[in-house]
């Protein structure tokens, strides 16, 4: 009888000791693996359990890409002018479509085992050692970045909420964004007990749906607003330094919207597979639909946020609008509850990770009061560093470009070439390379422009 492999530790040498396999998961759990394995997989946030539909994949993928980013790219359209605005957003929904549909058809590759962690992908492509290296710390910085991100957004919102409902008649209209951020931070101490991913789908759903509704108001808004009088068009800034800067951040606040790829197969895992029905084709179909939404979402708002605006827009789209203030503010509102379950969706993966190490390396019961420390444990560290550097487009940059840009842009492709081998200068050949060397253009040039924002940021920000 084949033994599960323990996972062990998820820093990537104690991972590397151990012997995982770089093989996934079983398909058929059945005579695979002893009771108490069982127990502890069903009991893990991504699980055994596959009885998922495709329309859940749609919603998880809108739910997990449509987010913060969509209320930035009007911003990053100000950095980057109208052709090459427009030229960054289209190249990249191909690009980025293209490696979801590379990710998808490489979760059940070997026949009869599937690839439930970006991670065991990794395995399977590099090796167990360095695919741990190259996979795991990108795929933590991205969740664990996007999390921080969607505290300081949805305290944000919270906030803008408050200031517009409010309006002259609270005395209390100078909170600060800490309390925001905390309040948005505590419905998760409550929601991250939420055991797996099957348990978040309608948090999920009703994410997607506020996703679709607060960008569609975005840009409804800017059209009855109309263009403002004194719009300019030209570059936002003003130094040859500052231009150069602002390019490459702004290329860090497309790359942050376009960021699905690091949840897509813990998605997928939850779909049903069979050799005559494999999990990909309902799971295509999902991302499709995924896709047509995202496409509908991002580009009506970048562009008509812009042609409204110029650069004179806000890091947040949201700000810059001020009227009808009750639809500014249902705007908000909706904003938040996307970003509830945006949150729980990228710190799923993370919760895995830190309960596998937990149960299977240090040999913690799978108990409620395990999930219940270490899940508020995280949530309270994220929260922290929200407050800590509350700089919205700032991170958006810094993330985008350090640890999207890899996972998204051009790691799939990697893997692809390594896996496939396709024949040299064909054209799958050719399109990989093509998305390697823009990806790693990006993942070079934007956290540049983030870092140095959030360096000029801090140097007026009152911590605390």
């Amino acid at each position: 009888m084949e033994m599960q492999p323990q996972l062990g530790d998820y820093s990537p040498d104690k991972l590397a000791s151990l012997p995982l396999t770089p093989t996934g998961r079983p398909d058929s759990q059945e005579g695979r693996w002893p009771a108490q394995e069982k127990e502890i997989d069903n009991w893990l946030p991504i699980n055994a359990r596959r009885n998922a539909k495709w329309w859940y994949s749609a919603f998880h993928n809108v739910t997990a890409m449509v987010g913060a980013g969509v209320l930035g790219l009007p911003y990053a359209m100000s950095e980057l002018g109208w052709e090459v605005g427009i030229t960054v957003l289209l190249l990249s929904w191909i690009i980025t479509l293209y490696t979801l549909w590379q990710m998808v058809e490489m979760h059940e590759m070997v026949p009869g085992k599937r690839f439930d962690r970006y991670h065991e992908l990794g395995q399977h492509a590099f090796g167990e050692k360095l695919g741990l290296w190259i996979v795991v710390p990108q795929q933590l910085v991205v969740e664990v970045g996007l999390n921080i991100v969607y505290m300081v957004t949805g305290g944000q919102s919270l906030q803008k909420f408050h200031d517009v409902v409010c309006d002259d008649k609270c005395k209390s209209k100078d909170i600060k964004l800490t309390y925001f951020i905390m309040i948005f931070a505590s419905c998760h101490f409550v929601l991250s007990q939420l055991p797996n991913f099957q348990s978040i789908s309608g948090v999920s759903l009703a994410a997607a749906v506020m996703s679709l509704c607060y960008s569609t108001i975005a840009w409804i808004a800017s059209v009855q607003k109309g263009k403002s009088a004194d719009v300019h068009y030209g570059l936002r800034a003003t130094t040859t330094p500052g231009k150069v800067f602002g390019f490459f951040g702004a290329l860090g606040d497309v790359a942050f919207a376009y960021a699905g790829h690091n949840v897509v197969l813990e998605i997928q895992a939850t779909i049903p597979s069979t050799p005559d029905k494999p999990s990909k084709k309902p799971m295509w179909k999902g991302v499709v639909v995924a896709y047509i939404i995202v496409a509908v979402c991002y580009f009506p708002a970048a562009l008509v946020g812009y042609w409204a605006f110029g650069n004179g827009v806000d890091e947040n789209i949201l700000v810059t609008l001020r009227k009808p203030k009750w639809l500014i503010a249902l705007a908000n509102m909706m904003v938040v509850v996307h970003l509830i379950g945006s949150y729980q969706v990228y710190a799923m993966p993370v919760f895995d990770m830190i309960e596998t190490v937990l149960v299977r390396k240090f040999g913690f019961r799978p108990r409620l009061m395990l999930r219940l420390i270490a899940r508020s444990v995280y949530v309270g560290f994220t929260m922290f560093v929200a407050i800590t550097f509350p700089f919205f487009s700032a991170l958006l940059s810094f993330f985008g470009g350090f640890a999207f840009a890899p996972t998204t842009y051009f790691l799939p492709c990697i893997m692809w070439l390594t896996i496939y081998k396709p024949k040299t200068f064909s054209i799958s050949w050719f399109t990989n390379w093509i998305c390697i060397v823009l990806g790693v253009l990006l993942m070079v040039l934007s956290p540049i422009g983030g870092l140095r924002q959030i360096i000029l940021k801090a140097k007026t920000y009152h911590f605390y």
